[in-house]
């Protein structure tokens, strides 16, 4: 793993303990489940034109323009 110049992981994995109850399994599904709500509400529009951005179909001409630019 490559490794930053302060000494940390510029990556880490995300591993999910095995031992976990359903109770706190839940627990923690709710809580992602909340923050990514509030992110919504705060964000919604914005990730909406970012989704847009990323996966927006490149034209066959091979030029970068915005479908939602008008044509003049």
């Amino acid at each position: 793993m490559t490794k930053s110049t302060t000494g940390l992981p510029l990556t880490t994995a995300l591993q999910i303990p095995t031992y976990w109850t359903p109770e706190q399994a839940f627990a923690v599904f709710q809580l992602i489940d909340d923050l990514r709500e509030a992110i919504w509400q705060c964000y919604g529009p914005q990730i909406q034109d970012e989704y847009r951005d990323q996966f927006q179909p490149t034209t066959t001409d091979g030029t970068d323009k915005n479908p939602r630019d008008p044509p003049f």
